[in-house]
């Protein structure tokens, strides 16, 4: 308590304020107004702590957990706080988005992510609420993560497809800001969906940057916890790092 100690948290649409707005008792209340919004549900973790560092909500979609990892981990380097808290959460309340998501065609008919599979067909909803405790143990590197990027798909066939292209300079950019080579690689947490689209574009990326003949590493241990227990969205990517 009164520590500089920041909270970093990837969230998106607040499913909780549905249900608030549904009910009688709670449609006019003071927690109506505190919980739905995306930058209470971080701040009441550091009003509840007491912890008066960095507290940054975030919401890049799919990688949103693993963009705070990152935020807190360049805050860490750049001394703005000793110690941070970062991760994920995804809580479903509503049928809403899932009935949306289904009509549009993301979601699997079988209710599995079948993570580069033949049977691909879409993903499956998942909660997640996890987090990871992070300290630097000298002044350039956190403990965590030895280096990472954020990058952007920019132009691709659609919105939501993936370029891979982008994917390839994500992961040069990470191994450069890591000082490693794909050499040094044994395996790989891929976002793996487990759609017919995604899949083979972020497997043709990592074979590209890390089984290529610059590369030089004989073979990649390949996996994606969505597989088992579903694609957390906003989560995804910290329960993926954990």
């Amino acid at each position: 308590m009164g520590t500089d100690t920041g909270v970093f948290v990837g969230v998106w649409a607040a499913e909780f304020a549905e249900v608030l707005a549904s009910s009688e008792q709670m449609s006019a209340s003071v927690y109506s107004v505190t919980g739905g919004t995306c930058s209470v549900i971080v701040g009441r973790v550091s009003f509840a702590l007491g912890l008066q560092g960095p507290c940054i909500s975030f919401d890049t979609a799919c990688s949103s957990g693993l963009v705070a990892c990152y935020s807190a981990g360049r805050a860490l380097q750049h001394v703005e706080c000793p110690l941070a808290i970062a991760g994920g959460v995804n809580m479903i309340f509503s049928p809403r988005m899932s009935a949306s998501m289904a009509a549009a065609g993301m979601t699997s008919p079988t209710g599995r992510c079948h993570t580069f599979d033949r049977r691909a067909d879409g993903y499956a909803r998942g909660e997640a609420c996890c987090a990871a405790s992070l300290r630097c143990h000298d002044e350039d590197a956190p403990l965590l993560a030895c280096g990472s990027a954020v990058r952007q798909d920019g132009r691709s066939a659609s919105l939501t497809a993936p370029n891979g292209l982008a994917q390839q300079g994500l992961l040069r950019a990470s191994l450069e800001d890591a000082r490693m080579l794909a050499s040094d690689l044994s395996c790989a947490e891929a976002h793996g969906t487990g759609t017919a689209l995604g899949d083979p574009i972020e497997a043709g990326s990592l074979a590209a940057t890390v089984l290529s003949p610059a590369g030089a590493s004989a073979a990649l241990g390949l996996g994606s916890g969505k597989a088992n227990v579903g694609h957390a969205e906003p989560a995804a990517g910290a329960t993926g790092m954990l």
